[in-house]
């Protein structure tokens, strides 16, 4: 009897689901296990270190694609290019936009580049050759609610009998996302003077928008500034008082540690990609309060 009642527990749908699961990058996996738990495997392509602006799958990845029930995709450059051959690939896989509804911002807007009027020329050709959304929706808390609740919606469409099981995750890992938030409005409201914070690679404009912040780029699409816009640069972050540069590490900090050593600053090397999305936030807010 025992026996018996053992094996109906452990062919139980309820208790050992598993749901094959793609993302793109480390952030959505970070949120997909908070939802998700232990009803869903999981296989990342943007591997830790890699760029998702050109990140190359590997055989076992495209493996793990033809076995997949659900993609879970959210706009960053990586999917423009390879979202259609995984679906070739494996035409049963449901593939789900979990960055729907969220409110976009350009590149072109989420950040300036230290230049005056009289450099306007050059700073519009920076801002030409970044046009498009910034992809980096989850650098905002509020955007993560929505996040996580697309992420919700689709398992429940794939597994509606799990549907209590995410459900209860979801508001756990909502009230995770509200207590990140209020903690970085208080370290923020030490903030006094500038809000201006300066990094390598424009990626923490959602973050700067939520909070009233301005980040200031040293570099867009890879391009590394020219002396003058540099000289620039360093002017304004005199000005400004700002704490520190972050760069990441999945880009070259050349121009990042010229700047900080003419102005004794620390450089911060930070992912937006980095998987403790939480933690990464609050040291970001911590840096630009100047705290320690």
């Amino acid at each position: 009897m025992h026996k018996l009642f053992l094996i109906f527990i452990l062919s139980g749908t309820y208790i050992f689901a598993n749901i094959n699961v793609i993302v793109s990058i480390l952030p959505q996996q970070t949120f997909l296990k908070a939802i998700g738990g232990d009803k869903v495997h999981i296989t990342l392509m943007v591997q830790p270190g890699n760029s998702p602006h050109t990140y190359e799958p590997k055989p076992s990845q495209m493996k793990s694609v033809s076995n997949a029930d659900l993609y879970l995709a959210i706009d960053v450059e990586f999917e423009d290019v390879w979202l259609p051959k995984f679906q070739n690939l494996n035409t049963k896989m449901q593939v789900i936009d979990i960055a729907e509804g969220v409110p976009k911002i350009s590149m072109h807007t989420s950040c300036t580049h230290g230049v005056n009027s009289h450099e306007k020329k050059l700073h519009d050709t920076h801002a030409h050759q970044h046009e498009g959304n910034d992809p980096h929706i989850w650098t905002a808390p509020h955007n993560v609610k929505i996040i996580a609740q697309n992420i919700y919606e689709a398992l429940i469409k794939v597994d509606a009998k799990n549907k209590a099981y995410y459900l209860d995750n979801l508001k756990i890992f909502l009230q995770d996302i509200e207590r990140t938030h209020i903690e970085i409005e208080k370290i923020l409201f030490s903030l006094k003077g500038s809000r201006t914070f300066m990094v390598f690679h424009p990626s923490w404009g959602y973050f700067a928008k939520a909070y009233d912040l301005k980040q200031v780029a040293v570099e867009v699409e890879g391009k590394s500034p020219t002396p003058k816009v540099l000289i620039r640069i360093m002017k304004e972050a005199r000005e400004e008082k700002i704490h520190a540069i972050f760069t990441q590490p999945e880009f070259s900090d050349a121009s990042a540690k010229i700047i900080a050593k003419e102005l004794h600053i620390p450089v911060l090397k930070v992912s937006p990609l980095a998987p403790n999305w939480s933690e990464n936030l609050l040291n970001i807010a911590k840096a630009i309060a100047g705290q320690k």
